[in-house]
């Protein structure tokens, strides 16, 4: 199997490198045979790391302990599910699906444009190929998944506790998935550049790309701080480690080109901001995968200190060099179309938002390489806090979620004191009586930050419903449907606009439970005797039993407790404690009873031998409701997704201007 392995990456960087050739080749006139050829290698490179994740994957499944990452990931009594997932828990292993998942983006987007975009494909399929070259290279002669042993165990080490969770089966590929497809709009921005054609219809053709890449990053983001707040025990899902921050500000940027590109189609604005945009998203995609495996930082979810490092920083180098030469020589053909008219119309609300998202993503990435920086500067290491994160993003945060309700509401060009108040009187007046009522029925202004967000909320919130219900209303006028179905016509004849309507309230529903669980937490740590009870939160606990369980593999110790609410019972709960024999390490299995309205989150720090159980005890409020927006986040991403038909594309400023000088 190693054989088979090793042959088959090699292969694939033969057939990545011959691509880039072959594509280069097929720029010149009358080359179609070359282009044929140069796409026919992407298959091969495609087709060659599949047989390499195919072998992995068979070679995890019947314990070919030979392989180093087999034994060392994974045990024979492993259930089949982790076995498959030890591929990612694996430094040489993550690189495989990175580079399996790149190739196979690759083959659909030269499938997808076989009949289109001919002018830009030779160079998209360059720099895809260029980007394939750098992981079989690594994969072939720097860290090789199929790395043998010269003596074979007799049975695996097992993979790491932390990771045999559902969540880490689905949150890695996710993230790469994320990560990955930003590649292509990357691939594309650089085919313009290069031939020169900086209308909007390479835009046209990443649109999809860039949606799906930014949903699958987010949806990756909330699916690890679920598994951190599962299986880390502490009783939160966010500590801007500097693992998590390296997923969220990729995600960040693409979230400003998303809506920066809207200003570029409608107006013709923004070009060099877009391109740079894009050019960083990718560099921070593949800054994010540095960090997890150069050891520079200390993460929990990063791999151990490796000579992977210095390849990936010379390699954004040259990707962010050539990107940056690239846009400096095409600056006389990036010159906008258009200028901002008025600082109040939607293109100047898209600007305000792009600039607070980078300005996070900045404060993100300082925050995150200052300990390096520090180290190199002074020799020592200053680790920079959660309150630095929290007091850059609090503020941010809110003006963004604002921004959110502000921008479909505001025309473009310019808008009239009298369209403002006509489109915001209603929104303005609900968010006046929710803060009331707030702060008569609820406790969410003994928090002022959590209150304006809550307000907030309602604001974005009445402001996006009042724009559904427009709609609605139009689609119902037009008969031969009905409320439901006006509804359904609305998402059918613009996706895009409603989908990411339905994003914008999911980002609402986030922004709820971030408030209520940041600001509102309540902890307390109880020691007890079977029999007694403790109280934390107007909560009490009473320690019922406890549990202990031995079998070859590991040891369980636990306690059950039954928890009662103004005396009356309303939850048994089983926090639990594992210890593993193979690789002497703990997990902790949390109990959680999650409801709407709070989280009860219970840690069993100790059990000794003579019964006294240590708890740790978390209310939360509102959490699930994060984990409810990132279902709604996915759902309208898909949609706002969805490709179009061909009479459903919008009309453009540059589509504008070439009808007008074709009449």
């Amino acid at each position: 199997m190693s054989l088979v392995g090793r042959a088959a990456l090699l292969l694939a960087l033969a057939a990545a490198v011959y691509g880039i050739y072959a594509a280069l080749r097929a720029r010149q006139p009358g080359q179609g045979l070359w282009q044929r050829s140069a796409e026919g290698a992407v298959y091969g490179v495609f087709g060659l790391t599949s047989a390499a994740m195919a072998t992995m994957w068979l070679a995890l499944l019947t314990d070919q302990f030979e392989l180093r990452n087999v034994a060392e990931y994974t045990s024979s009594s492993l259930d089949w599910w982790f076995k498959i997932s030890a591929l990612w828990g694996s430094q040489a292993g993550s690189l495989l699906l990175w580079a399996w998942i790149l190739t196979g983006f690759s083959a659909a987007v030269v499938y997808l444009n076989r009949e289109r975009n001919r002018e830009l494909m030779p160079v998209v399929v360059a720099v895809l190929m260029g980007i394939a070259v750098f992981f079989t290279f690594l994969l072939s002669f720097i860290s090789s998944p199929f790395e043998t042993l010269a003596t074979v165990p007799e049975d695996g080490r097992g993979l790491n506790p932390l990771l045999q969770n559902p969540y880490m089966v689905i949150h890695p590929p996710l993230l790469y998935l994320g990560y990955v497809g930003l590649g292509v709009p990357f691939a594309f921005a650089m085919a313009a550049l290069v031939e020169k054609r900086l209308d909007n219809e390479w835009i046209s053709s990443v649109r999809t790309w860039t949606i799906f890449a930014w949903g699958f990053l987010g949806i990756g983001i909330l699916l690890g701080s679920r598994w951190a707040y599962e299986e880390l025990g502490w009783g939160g899902y966010w500590a801007w480690d500097p693992v998590e921050n390296a997923a969220f500000m990729p995600w960040l940027v693409a979230t400003a080109f998303l809506h920066s590109v809207m200003v570029q189609e409608r107006r013709g604005m923004l070009r060099i901001w877009n391109m740079s945009l894009i050019v960083l998203t990718f560099s921070l995609a593949l800054f994010g995968t540095f960090l997890t495996r150069s050891g520079i930082i200390a993460s929990v979810h990063a791999f151990g200190e490796s000579t992977l490092g210095v390849w990936f920083l010379v390699f954004i180098a040259v990707v962010m060099g050539g990107s940056v030469a690239l846009i400096i020589a095409r600056l006389p053909l990036l010159r906008s179309s258009h200028s901002l008219e008025s600082f109040i119309s939607r293109e100047a609300v898209f600007l305000y938002n792009n600039l607070l998202l980078i300005g996070l993503a900045f404060a993100v990435f300082w925050g995150t390489i200052f300990p390096v920086i520090s180290e190199t500067a002074r020799g020592t290491r200053i680790t920079v806090g959660q309150g630095y994160y929290d007091q850059i993003a609090m503020p941010i945060g809110i003006a963004l979620l604002i921004l959110t309700g502000v921008g479909p509401l505001i025309p473009w060009r310019k808008a009239s004191l009298d369209a403002l108040r006509r489109r915001f009187l209603i929104p303005l007046g609900i968010t006046a009586v929710a803060a009331v009522l707030l702060a008569l029925f609820t406790p969410a202004w003994d928090n002022w930050a959590a209150g304006l967000v809550f307000a907030s909320a309602a604001f974005v919130f009445s402001c996006i419903s009042s724009e559904y219900w427009r709609g609605i209303k139009v689609q119902h006028a037009l008969g031969g449907v009905s409320w439901p179905g006006a509804l359904l016509r609305l998402f059918a004849k613009n996706r895009r606009r409603y989908g990411g309507y339905l994003v914008h309230l999911g980002i609402v529903v986030l922004f709820i439970g971030f408030a209520g669980s940041t600001a509102f937490t309540t902890s307390g740590d109880l020691v007890l005797n079977q029999g007694q009870r403790g109280e934390v939160a107007g909560l009490e606990f009473e320690y019922e039993s406890s549990l202990r369980e031995r079998d070859e593999h590991r040891g369980t110790v636990g306690v059950n407790l039954r928890v009662f609410e103004d005396g009356d019972q309303i939850a048994t709960m089983k926090p639990r404690t594992n210890f593993y024999f193979a690789d002497e390490q703990r997990s902790t299995e949390i109990a959680i009873r999650s409801t709407p309205q709070r989280d009860i989150y219970i840690v069993l720090v100790g059990l000794s031998e003579g019964g006294v159980a240590r708890i740790s005890v978390f209310v939360n409020p509102l959490v699930m409701w994060i984990w409810i927006a990132g279902v709604i986040i996915a759902i309208g991403t898909t949609i706002a997704a969805w490709p179009r038909r061909r009479r459903e594309e919008p009309v453009t400023a540059d589509r504008r201007e070439k009808t007008a000088a074709g009449s």
